[in-house]
């Protein structure tokens, strides 16, 4: 059973301010958890129904509070609370910029916390480790955006920071914008080093950050679309960037 003070503490971890302050994230769902915990990240506590503790749980009893379903409706930051909750410790990664013989994400003012989920999703697909985004992208351990990787986020580095300091830190690595009007993706050869640069979802990628960038690539349009959502251009660029098609 939940005491007040916890139910306050779980519920208050939606704000970001608290999430950094503490150093955790909220992750839920059997699937999400599962891999989570695959992956070795620190588990603080889990909350569960007592179905899930009975499938699941054995191994991890002295980390899980059981809890009714009602119990989890209050704490749950979804429209359909999924048999379990884990408060779990945020990773810390050593890199703060782009590295030579590395292929990176880079992702200017992503606001849409399904789009960054997504991206980082993808990153995780094509075996992009590293997405280096601006501080005012959304926050990568927000609900939303945790839900929407899948687990990708227990893979993936994401590293928030001054974007233009980041490229001029390392001129020698190729920049490619991601822009309406440059070279299609079809003429280009597979990179294995190198910052793919995603822009926002309305304003694209800011003028100080493209001037640094050496490639302006384009996915080839045969419709009347005005553009593509951010997630889906960056699956797209990635499957013809990394030699995948």
């Amino acid at each position: 059973m939940l005491i007040k003070s916890q139910v306050k503490y779980i519920q208050s971890l939606s704000h970001k301010k608290l999430r950094d302050t503490e150093e955790v994230f909220v992750a839920e769902g059997p699937k999400l958890i599962n891999e989570l915990l695959i992956a070795g990240l620190p588990l603080q506590q889990l909350y569960a129904v007592k179905e899930w503790i009975a499938e699941h749980g054995r191994q991890l009893s002295g980390s899980v509070t059981e809890i009714t379903p009602s119990e989890l409706e209050r704490i749950s930051h979804l429209q359909t609370p999924n048999q379990v909750l884990g408060i779990f410790k945020k990773p810390v990664f050593t890199a703060n910029r782009p590295a030579r013989n590395t292929l990176s994400l880079m992702l200017d003012t992503i606001q849409d916390p399904g789009n960054l989920g997504t991206i980082i999703r993808c990153a995780d697909w094509f075996g992009i480790t590293q997405v280096f985004c601006s501080v005012d992208c959304a926050d990568a351990y927000g609900p939303k955006v945790v839900q929407s990787t899948m687990g990708s986020i227990a893979r993936v580095q994401v590293v928030y920071g001054e974007l233009t300091a980041m490229l001029k830190a390392e001129p020698e690595l190729p920049a490619f914008a991601a822009v309406l009007n440059g070279t299609e993706l079809r003429k280009l050869a597979p990179i294995k080093e190198g910052v793919i640069i995603i822009g926002n979802e309305s304003k694209g990628i800011s003028a100080d950050i493209l001037a640094l960038c050496q490639n302006r690539i384009t996915i080839p349009r045969h419709g009347q679309a005005e553009s593509l959502n951010a997630a889906v251009a960056t699956g797209i660029i990635l499957s013809y960037l990394t030699g995948a098609v």
